[in-house]
């Protein structure tokens, strides 16, 4: 039988009835947080491993492990952030029982709901700010996408600037690098989506996020997604590289 203590979170619920299987999953992760190679502080793994559960929909395995991610430096805001950013990525009726989870989680720990606001923008400003934000990550090319493309994707493009960017990234609580990882951990966990992922891949090295770092969040994540998505996102990475050469 594997003893209680040396069970990852995420394994808790099944030490019992798999033990088996409890077992080789806490060794894993663990073997993981531990590698030299590819360790990350503990404030980055944790921001990363709760937006890679949002991606790829692990909902009890995010419940189980949102204690250590906030005893290992998270905030509840910053936690937040992280699960109100998902929707741009996977759309309230996917992040919405997440906001539940973590809810339930705060009151557990004596946090005061609702948390301090964060909102930086208003109905006037939101595009312009939202834009800027674009342009911040990917260049001077984002400038007035919307403008600039084919009249049938003007609509999605204002949205991604006013509404994706403007109401989203624009937010307090973790810096804009901060907000493109954790973005890369959404687009990973959930594949399928390796055009974006290669997009935000070279977002996050355009914010100093190197490539040792993207590829030290995707080893990280590797337990919690498994092997395929995790090797795709290593490819996009490369990609994203050799495009700014």
């Amino acid at each position: 039988m594997v003893e209680q203590e040396a069970v990852a979170g995420v394994c808790a619920d099944i030490v019992q009835t798999d033990p088996e299987l409890a077992g080789i999953v806490s060794r894993f992760v663990s073997e993981a947080r531990q590698e030299e190679a590819v360790r990350l502080p503990e404030r980055t793994r944790g921001l990363c491993v709760a937006a890679t559960l949002l991606g790829c929909q692990g909902i009890d395995a995010f419940r189980a492990e949102l204690p250590g991610i906030l005893d290992g430096g998270v905030t509840p805001l910053e936690l937040r952030e992280v699960v109100y950013q998902a929707v741009d990525y996977l759309g309230i009726g996917r992040v919405l029982p997440f906001v539940g989870v973590m809810n339930d989680v705060f009151a557990s720990r004596g946090v005061r709901l609702p948390l301090e606001a964060q909102g930086t923008t208003s109905a006037d400003d939101r595009l312009q700010k939202g834009n800027q934000a674009q342009v911040d990550i990917f260049g001077e090319g984002m400038r007035g996408s919307w403008e600039k493309c084919p009249e049938e994707r003007a609509v999605v493009n204002r949205w991604l600037a006013e509404n994706c960017f403007g109401d989203y990234y624009t937010r307090g609580g973790l810096t804009l690098a901060e907000r493109e990882l954790v973005t890369f951990c959404y687009l990973a966990a959930q594949g399928g989506c390796e055009p974006q992922l290669t997009a935000h891949a070279g977002g996050n090295l355009s914010m100093g996020n190197d490539k040792s770092l993207l590829y030290a969040v995707v080893h990280q994540c590797l337990p919690y997604v498994g092997y395929p998505r995790s090797l795709n996102a290593l490819a996009c990475v490369d990609a994203a590289a050799k495009a700014q050469g």
